[in-house]
């Protein structure tokens, strides 16, 4: 199953921080985990994310089950939140190497349209419905060396799927070859981008990162400025502030002659802390289409967090971290318990952020990639009355 498409499934327990979460002797507290803050909220690489004053009776995704124990005095209730928002931004070069056909292995037969093929079908899928998006075209037709001008996309962050990007993308396509547009300022769309989201997060909390799709070196721009050097430096200002940096290389068809554009664009992956760049190969358009694809479903699997707030007990009833149980279910199928184990030792097993004082449930490793791969997949947070559960000291 598409890892892009668990964006869009509605978990029942809202979701902080990015990827899955490791036991603590693989690395102690996870990505976006938290140890402290208040029940209902928490902090992570991108942001903090509040379910506002807790669910109780009455409110969607809040119910309760069967009575467990005291004689019907107690019943098992169960609280519900939404998966946090994950937003994308894209900044797409349009250079002529993508295809002007001013040298042969500037074939737009072989880059543009494959490339602009796939990305076309990601942005207008129904498949990405709950998934919010921006597209920012570089080089700008004017001032493209200005990191202002990136500051506005192209296509504003708009929820998918959407025809809007289309549409932006056929207005740009270059009609001959003297349309194309010249130069790859990518240290400058970075911190155009950058800026962007910065503003956009006061306003849209969620999880934020940056896909970069290019097929070459920054050139075109002031040479001191715009290097492989500047570009990394970017992608990691911009994770510091919680935002990771996403790399998909359009290599050049093998053609004799055409050179190597793209290996140094696994350090700015690196620095942007996704490991390495996603080199597609050209040559065969389908297969460069069928690669773009994967490459994007890839990008927004590892945006999916397994990382989540514990909500409010319904009713105002006191937290008790020995009470809960993580439930899990995948569309009508029967549903699953999932196995506490603070070490993470245990098949489909979940841990506390910090158990001492616990803020955020954390899906290990197993449980967080079958969670990530269903498409229906629901999370369910039970608060019972009697402790179910052993938190060590």
């Amino acid at each position: 199953m598409e890892l892009l498409r668990v964006v869009t499934a509605v978990l029942s327990v809202a979701a902080v921080g990015l990827g899955c979460g490791s036991s603590p002797s693989e690395g102690g507290e996870g990505e976006g985990a938290s140890s402290g803050g208040s029940y209902g909220s928490g902090s992570g690489a991108g942001g903090s994310l509040d379910i506002g004053d807790g669910i109780g009776p009455g409110s969607s995704g809040a119910g309760s089950a069967s009575p467990v124990g005291g004689g019907g005095a107690c019943a098992t209730q169960t609280a519900a939140a939404s998966l946090q928002p994950v937003y994308l931004a894209f900044a797409f070069d349009v250079s002529g190497s993508m295809g002007k056909g001013d040298k042969d292995w500037h074939d737009k037969a072989l880059k543009w349209k494959p490339v602009v093929a796939a990305t076309k079908q990601f942005f207008s899928d129904p498949g990405s419905e709950g998934l919010t998006a921006s597209l920012s075209f570089f080089p700008a037709d004017d001032d493209k060396c200005s990191s202002e001008i990136y500051g506005t996309p192209d296509v504003p962050l708009t929820p998918l799927p959407s025809a809007a990007f289309t549409e932006a993308i056929d207005a740009i396509e270059p009609e001959s070859s003297d349309d194309w547009r010249g130069g790859t300022p990518t240290a400058w769309v970075m911190r155009g981008t950058s800026a962007f989201i910065e503003a956009q997060r006061q306003q849209n909390p969620g999880k934020y990162a940056i896909v970069l799709v290019t097929d070459g070196y920054p050139q075109g721009c002031d040479e001191a400025s715009d290097t492989i050097d500047a570009v990394v430096a970017d992608a990691q200002a911009a994770l510091a502030e919680g935002v990771p940096t996403y790399v998909i290389g359009v290599e050049n068809p093998p053609i004799k002659g055409a050179p190597d554009t793209l290996d140094d664009l696994h350090e700015i992956a690196a620095a942007g802390g996704t490991e390495g760049a996603v080199l597609i190969d050209t040559g065969d358009p389908s297969q460069t289409t069928a690669a773009f694809k994967a490459a994007v479903d890839r990008i927004r699997g590892a945006s999916v967090s397994c990382t989540m707030a514990i909500p409010l007990p319904p009713d105002g009833s006191a937290f008790d971290k020995e009470k809960v149980r993580v439930l899990y279910t995948s569309g009508s199928s029967a549903t699953t318990e999932l196995v506490y184990d603070q070490s993470c030792a245990t098949e489909g097993a979940w841990r506390y952020d910090e158990p001492a004082s616990p803020t955020q449930i954390v899906l290990c490793v197993d449980a967080c990639t079958t969670v990530q791969a269903d498409i229906v997949a629901k999370l369910s947070v039970d608060f019972t009355c009697e402790s179910v559960i052993e938190v060590p000291l």
